[in-house]
């Protein structure tokens, strides 16, 4: 084993070339490119393990043990070296004097699922530093009719409609500390800067349901601003039954066809009432079929979402939006600006915190005329 000068020595030397290739910048504020970054890692992971072999030696000699052997954890290769050591950062001292280590998983164990693959699913158009977007779309043909010698025809031009998409504002804000990013061996500075991400993603799928169409705010398929919709064509469901899939499919559409490339909309909840629905023979009714956040209902795709009120749900009260069934490139969300996460060490640079901020500029609205057949609680 080095002596403890040597190994302060060794630590020192790749500390200042670490320090070399940052021009005496820190990490948080200045870009590595590749070979700099490959560099740099190796470089850490050496430091780190000379500081693992550094307080080996300065335990040995404290308690007197010139012949101790390493602490239980530390490794030949300089990177394990550095991964053990912050694995057992934190020893306890038992009655015999011997030092057990304290451990903690280099893992973070997910939650359930907490955003709508909606969002992915919908129609989506980039526009980078728009304001905004108008979208047409066709209302409707006119009809042909007989007409006399010298007369006039019918008038059958087509009608159109239009849609204004304005720009807003989505953003989400975490902080969490230095020593959360420097101690623990699991790596929660990831998983704050993924939450970002997913915060952002489960407004907007929310949104695109209920948006309330102000200025600076989406608009819903639910909201009375998708003005593409006629709310006359909204339906009443009392409860699930036999029927229900039936009224909704072939309530949908134009007088002509009957829609196949359509989507329903729902809550959880009603998903489960379509499942547990028996016939008098206590036969199920309908043939569920769930892969996670999406699946089908009698063949029929459907997509769960908690922002919709439930059917079957007491507290869900008359006048309610509950589902929406119809083609989902049938909303567009235009993107204004891509996603972006910024970080920043200086903000609360006192207390040792670090800021993350994510935002991104986005709108939608429903772009086809009776795109959606609305659903609500009797």
């Amino acid at each position: 084993m080095k002596s403890i000068v040597e190994i302060r020595k060794e630590i020192k030397t790749r500390t200042d070339k670490m320090a070399e290739i940052f021009g005496g910048a820190e990490l948080e504020n200045r870009k590595l490119n590749a070979d700099e970054a490959k560099e740099f890692d190796k470089l850490r992971g050496e430091v780190d393990g000379l500081k693992a072999d550094l307080e080996h030696e300065e335990r040995r000699l404290a308690l007197g043990k010139p012949d101790a052997k390493p602490v239980t954890g530390a490794r030949d290769g300089a990177e394990e070296r550095g991964r053990a050591l912050k694995e057992d950062r934190s020893v306890l001292l038992d009655a015999t004097g011997v030092l057990l280590p304290g451990y903690q998983a280099n893992n973070i164990i997910p939650t359930f699922n907490e955003v709508s693959t909606l969002i992915d699913r919908v129609q989506v158009k980039m526009f980078n530093g728009g304001e905004s977007f108008q979208q047409p779309y066709l209302a409707g043909y006119g009809v042909a009719g007989y007409a006399t010698e010298g007369g006039n025809p019918n008038t059958a031009e087509p009608t159109f409609g239009s849609v204004t998409i304005g720009k807003t504002k989505i953003a989400a804000y975490a902080e969490n500390s230095k020593e959360l990013v420097k101690l623990p061996a699991a790596n929660y500075e990831a998983e704050i800067v993924r939450g970002i991400t997913v915060a952002m993603r489960k407004y907007i799928t929310g949104q695109i349901l209920f948006g309330d169409g102000e200025t600076g705010h989406f608009t819903g398929l639910f909201d009375n601003g998708a003005t593409a919709i006629d709310a006359a064509t909204d339906i009443d469901i009392a409860d699930i039954t036999e029927d229900t899939l039936d009224e909704i499919i072939f309530s949908f559409g134009g007088d002509e066809d009957v829609e196949d490339v359509a989507v329903l909309i729902l809550n959880k909840i009603d998903v489960k009432a379509f499942a547990m629905l028996r016939d008098t023979l206590g036969k199920k009714v309908y043939e569920v079929r769930a892969r996670g956040n999406a699946g089908t209902i009698n063949g029929v795709p459907y997509i769960i979402n908690s922002n919709c009120e439930a059917i079957k749900d007491p507290a869900t009260t008359s006048g309610q939006y509950a589902m929406a069934y119809g083609p989902l490139s049938n909303y567009l969300m235009t993107i204004f600006s891509d996603m972006e996460i910024a970080r920043s060490t200086d903000f609360l640079f006192k207390t040792g915190m670090i800021a993350h901020r994510g935002e991104i500029y986005a709108g939608g609205n429903v772009v086809a005329k009776n795109g959606f057949l609305r659903v609500k609680r009797t």
